[in-house]
């Protein structure tokens, strides 16, 4: 008897045993790869399952806040640089 295999997408929690046009990230603290729906690498223990292109950048996005911490200064708020003639 064949058992089936159910995925979970990372972001919201959709889950499916047909994952068409999913994806899979692998990442760490200074990687991050996006690949097209495989199921050798969706297998893989690193793998994170998304059911959509909006929810990977949504965990690419998160990703990426966590490695650029703390956040750069908000420039916004200093006075305007003088520029010179």
């Amino acid at each position: 008897m064949a058992s089936i295999q159910e995925y979970r997408c990372e972001v919201c929690g959709t889950v499916t045993s047909n994952p068409v046009h999913w994806f899979v990230i692998q990442c760490g603290e200074s990687q991050l790869t996006v690949f097209r729906w495989d199921p050798a690498v969706a297998n893989a223990d690193e793998a994170r399952h998304f059911c959509g292109e909006a929810d990977a950048q949504a965990y690419i996005s998160r990703w990426f806040d966590s490695i650029c911490s703390p956040s750069k200064p908000d420039f916004s708020t200093m006075p305007t640089p003088r520029t010179s003639a």
